[in-house]
């Protein structure tokens, strides 16, 4: 008879208590949000590297699309990011004795826009960037598509995480 009330009260209680985990990191209200618009972010950087701005716009709807459930429009979104890069540029590191840079870094800066249209309070307008460093060597133009995959994952991560994850 213990046994049976033991299970009984076991039961009920393992029933009534969830654990609820988010394996994605957002933190959206799918009840009122359930699509997103993300404009195309123009390179306005003094130096130009011609597939950035559609890498920078095409990793973030990537983003959003596998790390949410969210539809992409294309305007007027529940959730709206726009922006544009501002920054994309060479600063030589390392000097060594000679006088001479070993290392060279590449930095990318992007300007965004955040707007949640059904709480206003998430809205912001910031500033992201990221760097690689890489041998003065080495040609940039050889490893430029490489370099800006990496600077693009990393500040697309960063915008998300600011936008919906709250990290």
């Amino acid at each position: 008879m213990k046994t049976k009330w033991l299970l009984l009260v076991l039961g009920i209680v393992l029933n009534g208590c969830t654990i609820s985990y988010k394996f994605n990191g957002s933190s959206i209200d799918y009840t009122t949000t359930s699509t997103i618009s993300i404009s195309t972010f123009p390179n306005l950087a003094p130096l130009v590297y011609g597939p950035l701005s559609q890498m920078l716009t095409e990793g973030l709807k990537d983003m959003y699309i596998r790390q949410t459930r969210l539809q992409m429009v294309s305007d007027n979104g529940d959730l709206d990011l726009e922006g544009e890069i501002t920054g994309y540029s060479e600063a030589p590191m390392a000097i060594m004795e000679d006088a001479y840079s070993s290392k060279t870094k590449l930095t990318m800066t992007v300007k965004v826009r955040f707007s949640n249209r059904n709480k206003s309070e998430d809205d912001f307008e910031q500033s992201f960037s990221a760097f690689r460093e890489y041998d003065s060597n080495v040609n940039l133009s050889s490893i430029e598509s490489e370099l800006c995959t990496d600077l693009v994952k990393e500040i697309t991560e960063q915008i998300y995480n600011a936008t919906v994850a709250k990290w």
